[in-house]
């Protein structure tokens, strides 16, 4: 316990594995932790003099059951193993930590989610800009930027760290910033130099300056790289060749997605249970490398023109060529995960088994070149230009490793014969040991007489020769006895010590030297962790231009013609994962839209309540989005004039924990908006304006839409859904501003949702026929109406006294009969008010009777 205590002050931030001969054990708070999450046995034993303490633990071997559940909870798990061998010291087992696991720092696959990265995020600040650098440890990319506090706030949301890292000064101010949201922990201050940051980054890549990768003049982003490497040192992470580069993420490069944006088109989450997002629907892919590319993609969608057009024209290829695109996939769907299997062998942790599949995996390297090649597409020739075959490492595996070995080295036969003139030898000794036991058996039962001796063998006694009590007379003296049964006599000799000693020393050596060979071997494939890298980087980018193609042919997509100027033109469009979840036999209804900061560059939509207004502005910015990461979008066509900022404002809800009311959410959001729209912008604005009172909002959505239809700065391209019907007369004082509307057919006391948009405004939100739909008690359906028309009077007070207003019967022009305030009476009203007596014919009048009668029947 001493010995602990010592290893646990080190590290009390951690839970401590404490390995004790075949378990690892957990003492004092780590134990009732660790039973809590792990739904261990929680134990207590007496601490010599000192009172009992809490104790749980678990078999050595079920390390990789437990760790993921620890890590997956929070924890920081220290593992403390034995660093000597127990029969080699007479003193206590000398231990220490060996490794330190953390949700950012995680390289088993039980504890990774295969189709995506976990990013450890590092972020530095001074009083003006923030740098931040991100590491996924297991696949070895390393990415960093510098920017402003909100580009640092949509790098975090972009990349979804399992972990941050800042100065210890840092941590509250950071805790309060991201919440519960990520698992943060801190760095002493000092490790935040410059000079000490940049010196850790160039002896990780071997240059004498960060020229080479872009980063030098980022004084904030080095010093939060180098802190990174830093982190995973402090974590006993030495192995680390796999972490050659670091990129650096230029904002300009990427369209704009606010944090709002992201969450609102539910592009990689929803807030809502079981719902559907949109990388749900392009996510076709096959490799976790290519699923992993594609959430980056989906994030942030580029600017380049050329670069977009270069993937639109590859998708476009797979699409009209089924035949390759399927051969593609079908070899790509045989490869494993080269990407992390080559970061486990950069820290000497690949098992021989995933060795196996990682030559595997690079057999099939040659074949897409070759498919590739044969395309005639430059984009996909220049692609597998980039990839490496890596035919001296496959001939290195092939005469080395065993075609099915196992899963740990210590299993054996992870070796191939005829690598090692010794471990041949060694070998044939274990191997032919059964028939030399044979060979004693025989003689010894010819030299005694005794037919029915056998030899076999034990753990405590080893080999041994048994004979039964029936002829243990004609045992000869030369034979040792060492047990005595109930039926029968063990004894030993001499020359069965003597080569039993032989072959277990042989297995002995046997198990070292293939874990020599093994560990020779990884340390030779590790120099091809650059090409092996770079292979996984061009499968992954075939894997997601394979995936547009399929969801393109699965959805009926089509291409894109993206251009410079600031037309948006669709044709048909179709939301891509409302779509795919409509009941079969359903079709979505498509609509076409057109906007244009010359002559339409505002469009105000309204309409009823659910007739897919929301819909419609979140299509359109989708179909920007799919545009401009490379995928067909979901139109009859499409002209995309480039956008670099896509800005959205939908739905709301109350942020309590920051004290921030829905209003407040929608006013800064809105806010931020407008502080950052530029002439490329796509602005989606849906229902501004209505956490607050009606005037209130109608006021501001009016200002809002003045404000972007007059800004000198920028005339951003705008869909501006409502409710607010008075918004309808903007259009008459902006040249730029028209009118729309989603259209619905009503039929007697029924809506019907056409979802077709429509030039012109909308009178009516029929939001109490919605309530109606919904289920609504009629006595409300009733209320509800009188109180509209209340409303709607144009002698309406908001100083009256409404219940006066609900049960007034003085109004002059109601007859008696119908001061029931009944709708049914009402519309009985109204179908004898608007009837032409001098006109009616007999016939006439006794069908409108029976209409009227049926009404009432009906009520």
């Amino acid at each position: 316990m001493k010995q602990y205590n010592t290893i646990k002050s080190q590290y009390p931030d951690a839970l401590l594995l404490f390995r004790v001969g075949d378990f690892y054990e957990t003492f004092n708070d780590d134990a009732v932790k660790a039973a809590s999450i792990l739904g261990i046995v929680l134990t207590k034993r007496a601490n010599g003099a000192a009172a009992t303490i809490d104790l749980a633990g678990f078999p050595h071997h079920a390390l990789e059951t437990y760790l993921p559940k620890l890590v997956r909870a929070g924890q920081r798990v220290a593992i403390c193993d034995q660093l000597e061998d127990p029969k080699t010291t007479k003193t206590i087992v000398k231990r220490g930590v060996t490794e330190l696991v953390t949700p950012g720092v995680a390289f088993s696959d039980k504890i990774l989610d295969h189709r995506s990265n976990n990013f450890l995020a590092v972020i530095h600040e001074n009083d003006m800009h923030e740098g931040i650098a991100l590491l996924d440890v297991s696949t070895g990319e390393f990415l960093c930027s510098q920017g402003t506090k909100d580009h640092i706030d949509r790098v975090v949301q972009n990349f979804s760290p399992s972990e941050i890292i800042v100065s210890r000064s840092k941590i509250k101010e950071t805790a309060n910033r991201f919440g519960e949201s990520v698992y943060l922990y801190h760095l002493d201050d000092w490790a935040f130099s410059k000079e000490f940051c940049e010196e850790k980054l160039t002896k990780q890549f071997g240059t004498i300056s960060l020229k080479g990768f872009g980063i030098h003049d980022l004084d904030l982003a080095i010093i939060a790289a180098g802190a990174a490497l830093q982190y995973l040192n402090q974590n006993h992470q030495v192995q680390l060749s796999h972490i050659n580069k670091v990129s650096r993420l230029e904002e300009d490069l990427y369209v704009w997605l606010d944090k709002f944006t992201i969450r609102n088109l539910e592009l990689v989450n929803s807030p809502n249970e079981n719902a559907k997002t949109l990388i749900s629907v392009l996510d076709n892919t096959i490799s976790p490398m290519g699923s992993r590319l594609l959430r980056r993609w989906i994030l942030m969608p580029i600017k380049d023109k050329s670069k977009i057009e270069e993937r639109l024209n590859t998708v476009d290829y797979f699409f009209n060529n089924r035949d390759i695109a399927i051969k593609l996939s079908d070899i790509i769907k045989m490869m494993g995960d080269i990407e992390r299997m080559i970061s486990r062998v950069a820290i000497r942790k690949i098992t021989p088994r995933e060795l196996a599949q990682l030559k595997r995996s690079l057999e099939l390297i040659e074949p897409i070149i070759s498919k590739c090649k044969g395309s005639g597409v430059d984009a996909l020739i220049r692609l597998v230009d980039r990839m490496n075959p890596c035919e001296a490492l496959l001939q290195l595996l092939e005469n080395s490793l065993h075609v099915d070995p196992p899963s740990l080295v210590s299993k054996g036969g992870v070796i191939r014969d005829g690598i090692s003139i010794e471990l041949d030898q060694l070998r044939e000794i274990s191997h032919n040991g059964k028939d030399h036991l044979l060979e004693i058996q025989k003689r010894e039962a010819d030299r005694t007489g005794i037919q029915s001796l056998k030899v076999a063998f034990n753990n405590i006694f080893g080999y041994y020769i048994e004979v039964t009590n029936t002829h243990k007379d004609k045992v000869p003296s030369d034979w040792i006895r060492k047990q005595t049964l109930v039926n029968a006599e063990r004894y030993i000799t001499n020359e069965l010590k003597e080569y039993e000693e032989t072959i277990l020393g042989a297995e002995g050596k046997i198990l070292q030297l293939e874990e020599r060979l093994f560990a020779d071997l990884v340390s030779k494939t590790s120099e091809f962790i650059l090409q092996i890298q770079a292979n996984a980087a061009c499968v992954a980018r075939l894997d997601c231009l394979l995936s547009f193609a399929s969801t393109a042919i699965e959805n009926s997509y089509c291409k894109p013609s993206l251009n410079e100027g600031l037309t948006l033109d669709i044709r048909d469009g179709r939301h891509p994962v409302l779509e795919r979840q409509l009941k079969t036999g359903e079709s979505y209804v498509p609509n076409d839209l057109f906007l244009d900061p010359s002559t339409q560059q505002i469009i105000i939509i309204t309409g009823p309540n659910m007739s897919g207004k929301s819909a419609i502005l979140r299509q359109t910015a989708l179909i920007v989005l799919m545009a401009q990461i490379g995928s067909f979008v979901p139109a009859a066509s499409a002209n995309i004039g480039m956008v670099d900022k896509i800005f959205t404002r939908v739905g709301a809800s109350d942020n309590i924990s920051s004290g921030e009311s829905t209003f407040m959410v929608e006013m800064n959001e809105t806010s931020s908006i407008m502080n950052n729209i530029s002439d490329r912008s796509l602005v989606v604005l849906d229902e501004i304006g209505r956490g607050t009172s009606t005037f209130d909002g109608i006021s501001i959505a009016w200002a809002i839409a003045d404000f972007l239809h007059e800004n000198d700065k920028a005339k951003p391209r705008t869909l501006f859904a409502t409710h607010y019907h008075e918004l309808n007369e903007i259009a008459g004082t902006r040249d730029r501003i028209k009118n729309f509307h989603v259209s619905v057919k009503e039929t007697e006391n029924r809506i019907l949702f056409l979802r077709k948009l429509t030039p012109g405004g909308s009178e009516h939100s029929f939001g109490i026929h919605v309530a109606k739909l919904a289920g609504m008690p009629p006595t409300v359906i009733e209320t509800a109406i009188r109180m509209l028309k209340i409303l709607e009077s144009k002698d309406y007070d908001k100083d009256s006294d409404f219940k006066e207003k609900l049960n007034s019967t003085n109004d002059p022009l109601q007859l008696s009969f119908f001061k029931l305030d009944d709708p049914v009476l009402e519309r009985i009203r109204d179908e004898i008010s608007t009837t032409n007596i001098d006109t009616l014919t007999p016939v006439e009048a006794l069908m409108k009777l029976n209409d009227i009668k049926k009404l009432i029947i009906k009520k």
